[in-house]
């Protein structure tokens, strides 16, 4: 695929394909620093575990996406939304969703909330905030839908999916009935599957990056910084097979959320009659979650930095962690 879109996109310039390969060499062979250490386990459901990062007030419960892993929210020791936090008046717990096992091949994302999520919530014994990330955040207005919370915030998290663009929608559930055939006899959505996708929405950009990460000096500051984040988004266990089928099929294909269908626990999810107080961050310049696809509920924050950006990036912390550190500070009181 990454060859595909190499001869795509630099069919003019023998010059540019030499670069960007001679990129995708460096990130290869370059060193990988040592992630910061997992912090301990507050509470686990199966193979989904809640980890808590310290600081005070009640706990808020960060929900990651099933796509990837979930330390992008804690990348590196001075690039972690969540260590900052816990020194900023919050007590973050972090959701790792772990691999789906072989029994799970038919759980679909509303049976992640049902049989993990929500245990997860109650096994802790307090009232929390949520706070939920890109499909995390999707998973998240479900469970503050089923259980009692503080405050829900949501961080470029779609809940109409008929934001996206048509082209896209369509490519994606294209995808599914690519990958069905080998998808169904083992049970799950290989992550190399979904990476596609993420690579169609931007082919540019994806050449362009390792162009310029050739250019970088290999002991930067920038070089380490994309070097983890690029092995963070190749990296990820599989999405259970219901999941992946619900998501690009009745999520992105018939947009069941938007349109009030998606039934978690029995019951239709109803955005309207969520009874807490809500902060709505969506980017106007987000490329995999476009700003259109947001519930557009409760108090709104605009941005104008991309989906990961707006996480790791040089901006982050002044435009979203500390916006979203006082704003989840002030929920101890409520």
């Amino acid at each position: 695929m990454f060859l595909q879109l190499l001869r795509s996109e630099t069919a003019t310039s023998s010059e540019r394909a030499r670069a960007a390969l001679a990129g995708l060499r460096a990130y290869q062979q370059a060193e990988r620093a040592l992630r910061p250490p997992e912090m301990p386990i507050a509470a686990q459901i199966g193979r989904a575990s809640l980890r808590d990062y310290g600081g005070a007030g009640p706990p808020v419960v960060f929900v990651p996406s099933l796509i990837n892993p979930p330390y992008v929210l804690d990348l590196g020791e001075h690039v972690s939304l969540l260590r900052w936090l816990s020194g900023a008046g919050v007590r973050p717990l972090l959701l790792d969703w772990g691999a789906p096992r072989p029994e799970e091949r038919n759980l679909d994302i509303a049976g992640h909330v049902e049989t993990l999520l929500l245990p997860l919530l109650d096994a802790l014994g307090e009232r929390m905030a949520l706070a939920g990330y890109c499909i995390g955040g999707t998973m998240a207005i479900a469970a503050a839908a089923r259980r009692p919370v503080r405050g829900l915030a949501l961080i470029a998290a779609p809940w109409h999916f008929s934001g996206f663009p048509r082209a896209a929608r369509d490519d994606l559930v294209a995808l599914w009935e690519q990958a069905k055939p080998t998808a169904e006899p083992m049970g799950v959505l290989p992550m190399e599957a979904l990476q596609t996708s993420f690579w169609r929405l931007d082919p540019a950009r994806t050449i362009r990056k390792f162009e310029d990460f050739g250019k970088l000096p290999p002991d930067s500051e920038a070089a380490r910084g994309f070097v983890a984040l690029e092995d963070w988004a190749n990296d990820g266990p599989p999405l259970s097979l219901g999941a992946g089928r619900q998501l690009l099929c009745d999520f992105f294909g018939s947009d069941l959320p938007g349109q009030g269908e998606w039934r978690v626990g029995g019951q239709p999810v109803d955005i309207g009659e969520l009874d807490c107080p809500i902060l709505d961050i969506v980017s106007t310049t987000d490329r995999i979650v476009p700003a259109a696809s947001a519930a557009g509920i409760g108090t709104g924050l605009k941005l104008d930095l991309g989906h990961v950006g707006m996480i790791v990036g040089s901006r982050g912390r002044q435009a979203l962690w500390e916006p979203l550190g006082r704003w989840l500070s002030q929920l101890q009181y409520n």
